[in-house]
């Protein structure tokens, strides 16, 4: 891989960028250019650029390759010479790492990497909730309706500064300072949200009690089919508010398409649990991929 120049992601080239990942058969949420600004600070992310892709690694805490996007079929990859050396790729989606596992062979070795799965969900199942799976979720949308003087509104440019007050407010009362975590992740949606009016794509709603901001919901068109989750927070106090902001923003932007991409759980116990909750319908599994070299 030392033929391949790396420097950090910069918006100059996010058109470029865009281009590639128009090319990639299915991506995973990872590698939309919103996550990878929204994070290049926390994992240190950079990018090396061939002629038909982009080659992404994160340098925090150590050098780890992630899958190149671009077009996975029609390439050699056994002649490709950024594979020859052989080495791991992370966050690796399913249909990728198995074109390399048989035009490779015995040179490739898959690892699950579970934390690192998307969760798919049925836009009708989140819009309707209907059925006894969803019994409970309907049940607290309805308590918040009924209990709540409330407005739902499409994020607009004029309303960012309100969401990211609104994340400040989150962040302190989930005490950010005493989680890394939390911190990085509160850095990753402000920079996101900054550049709201730059980043093409980005669809939000936000959620409102008696004129009050209390919940917000960030996210952008994947693919064709489905509508991907980036962020998605509610303030403290308003029972069934994170019940309510995902059922109308699905209702309201998820209109036109089949799927619901709520991102990984990362191998968190609760956050696992919660988006089980949910009923997926599927998986974008990814893998760690091992390259022995050629």
């Amino acid at each position: 891989m030392s033929d391949l120049l790396y420097s950090p992601v910069t918006m100059d080239r996010m058109d470029e960028f865009l281009a590639r990942f128009d090319r990639c058969p299915a991506p995973s949420s990872d590698y939309t250019f919103t996550n990878l600004w929204g994070w290049a600070e926390e994992y240190g992310l950079e990018w090396a650029w061939s002629t038909t892709h982009v080659w992404v690694r994160q340098t925090r805490p150590n050098i780890i390759r992630w899958a190149p996007l671009g077009p996975w079929t029609g390439v050699d990859w056994a002649q490709c010479p950024h594979m020859s050396q052989g080495g791991s790729f992370h966050r690796v989606p399913q249909g990728l790492a198995e074109i390399w596992q048989n035009q490779l062979g015995s040179r490739v070795v898959l690892e699950e990497a579970r934390g690192h799965w998307d969760y798919l969900y049925s836009t009708e199942d989140l819009t309707t909730l209907a059925g006894n799976r969803f019994h409970k979720k309907k049940n607290h949308v309805n308590q918040f309706k009924k209990q709540y003087a409330y407005e739902y509104h499409p994020l607009t440019p004029d309303c960012v500064e309100h969401v990211i007050a609104l994340q400040e407010e989150w962040c302190q009362w989930r005490e950010c300072e005493e989680s890394e975590a939390l911190l990085a992740e509160n850095e990753a949606i402000v920079r996101v949200l900054e550049e709201w009016d730059v980043i093409p794509g980005l669809v939000g709603g936000a959620l409102y009690v008696e004129g009050e901001m209390v919940a917000y919901t960030v996210g952008e068109k994947l693919t064709e089919d489905t509508l991907v989750v980036h962020f998605e927070k509610g303030r403290t106090g308003y029972r069934g508010v994170y019940q309510a902001i995902n059922n109308l923003f699905v209702t309201a932007e998820g209109a036109g398409y089949t799927y619901i991409n709520r991102e990984q759980d990362l191998d968190d116990e609760g956050l696992r649990k919660a988006k089980l909750t949910y009923n997926p319908v599927d998986f974008i599994e990814k893998y760690a991929v091992h390259v022995s070299p050629a």
